[in-house]
């Protein structure tokens, strides 16, 4: 037989991508000079594969135990909750974020309060020394015997801790910091953090530690090093918030064991990261009395319905071209609520300079936000405050209908359990429980429901019309004309 011949690939350093020549720009990730010759394999002949013995035999689905991957809560409230109950033995679990947002901190946290049920927990500290770790440990209230804690970045001397000490629970802060002898590439590359990573999960599954990794993100927020890395994990955890704020938000991109729509709240302080169970006071500003171009919405995140304070201010622009200013708020979205507004409203702000902020750093995606914004920009262009306790929800069309915002009897409730007297929604008898079909007026839990079936006569209802604005100008004329 002719010897097995051996052939050449060529890999991307930046995302793994493989080709069979070589080429000057990857075709994945359009970078240049990033394709290099990876390591010859002697190429395998087709249907020569042989069958060889298995690890454990097959058996009926109805004898797999399923306590095995029974959640056992991490001790942070906030965290259980995105991760659907807890961590999972054996789970491999990938935490990513922004630097400084305080993914290190969140950890050290949860591995203290695992340590506190005795359950032995090692962190392994690749970007830090151990000292620093241990300042950090003192200033959080984070130090238990049963908290082990190691400085490696070589993957073998990890292993070899976590055969030491035998924990339950073990954190890599970070993925990318950890390197691997006898493998190509530098630690943080592709084929270094797929065998960092496919090595941690393999200890996972074996011994029935749940490993928790700390993973870089680029520049775009994508989590650094190749894509595979997701897929290789159980869950995947992004930590976000705004350096200027102490509000955090955890979220779940993946998760084998639970569902993907739910979010977290942390606090950080000097003290460390504390949960925030009630993070509705953190996005509403509390006015001694009514102030013109505010209006609070109420959004969903995840399935947590929080309610945040749209701010606008309106302004004759000196320049040719007005200016269009957001802060927290979609600048197309507020484009199209402005046009709404021109066009079916008679409010035309073609020549204001217009600014919209939401308040606390909160970040308005939700569609659903759509009225509280244009309440807000009528309220300014009027110098006319909404009436006092309002909350306006629902989503508007480019015909200047509003469409029906999704959980809404939610959405109510939270805005009635925190004292609000009256709700703007869409008119749509089915959108919540226990409406009366062609009500459009009601009372849920003590607040009045008002139902408009386009934004014109939202504002209507709350005297934010041209009607308004004739009204004003009659008071500033000091004219006796009645207003019709």
């Amino acid at each position: 037989m002719a010897g097995s011949k051996t052939r050449s690939t060529y890999r991307c350093a930046e995302c793994g991508w493989t080709t069979a020549k070589w080429v000057g720009r990857c075709g994945e990730c359009q970078a240049w000079g990033s394709v290099a010759e990876a390591a010859t394999t002697p190429a395998t002949p087709s249907g020569r594969t042989t069958a060889t013995p298995v690890t454990r035999p097959a058996v009926p689905i109805g004898r797999v135990s399923a306590e095995q991957a029974a959640h056992h809560g991490s001790g942070v409230p906030e965290l259980d909750r995105v991760l659907g109950g807890g961590l999972v033995p054996g789970a491999a679990v990938l935490l990513a974020g922004e630097p400084g947002v305080g993914k290190s901190t969140l950890l050290l946290e949860v591995a203290a309060r695992t340590a506190q049920r005795s359950q032995r927990t090692l962190y392994i500290t690749g970007e830090e020394s151990a000292a620093q770790v241990r300042l950090r440990a003192d200033r959080t209230n984070a130090v238990h015997d049963e908290l082990y804690l190691a400085a490696e970045t070589d993957l073998g001397a990890v292993l070899t801790h976590i055969e030491e000490t035998r924990p339950r629970m073990v954190v890599v802060d970070s993925v990318q910091t950890i390197g691997a002898s006898g493998v190509e590439g530098v630690p943080g590359g592709v084929t270094q953090v797929k065998e960092v990573a496919q090595a941690l999960i393999r200890v996972a599954k074996t011994r029935d530690i749940t490993v928790v990794m700390i993973g870089h993100v680029t520049k775009d927020g994508a989590i650094a090093g190749p894509r595979v890395l997701e897929h290789l994990v159980d869950v995947v955890l992004h930590f976000e918030g705004d350096r200027d704020s102490r509000f955090r938000m955890l979220r779940a991109v993946k998760n084998r064991f639970g569902p993907v729509d739910e979010v977290g709240c942390f606090d950080i302080g000097p003290d460390g990261i504390t949960t925030v169970e009630d993070p509705t006071g953190i996005f509403v500003e509390r006015h001694h009395g009514r102030v013109p171009g505010t209006c609070v919405a109420v959004t969903m995140e995840g399935r947590r319905p929080l309610l945040a304070e749209v701010q606008a201010l309106v302004t004759t622009s000196p320049a040719e071209r007005p200016r269009r200013t957001t802060s927290g708020l979609d600048g197309s979205r507020l484009a199209m609520v402005l046009a709404v507004l021109q066009q079916h409203c008679g409010i035309r702000l073609h020549q204001h300079d217009v600014f919209a902020s939401t308040v606390g750093g909160a970040r308005l995606t939700d569609p659903g936000s759509d009225l509280a914004v244009a309440v807000a920009l009528a309220s300014a262009t009027f110098v006319s405050p909404p009436p006092a306790g309002v909350v306006a929800m629902g989503e508007i069309g480019l015909s200047g209908e509003l469409r029906r915002v999704r959980d809404l009897p939610q959405r109510l409730a939270e805005a009635a359990r925190l004292g609000f007297a009256m709700a703007v929604v869409p008119a749509d008898p089915g959108a919540a429980q226990g409406v009366r079909r062609g009500s459009s007026d009601r009372v849920i839990e003590g607040m009045r429901v008002v139902e408009a079936p386009d934004v014109a006569t939202a504002l209507r209802l709350l005297h934010l019309d041209r009607r308004t604005k004739h009204a004003l100008e009659v008071v500033e004329a000091g004219s006796s004309e009645s207003i019709v």
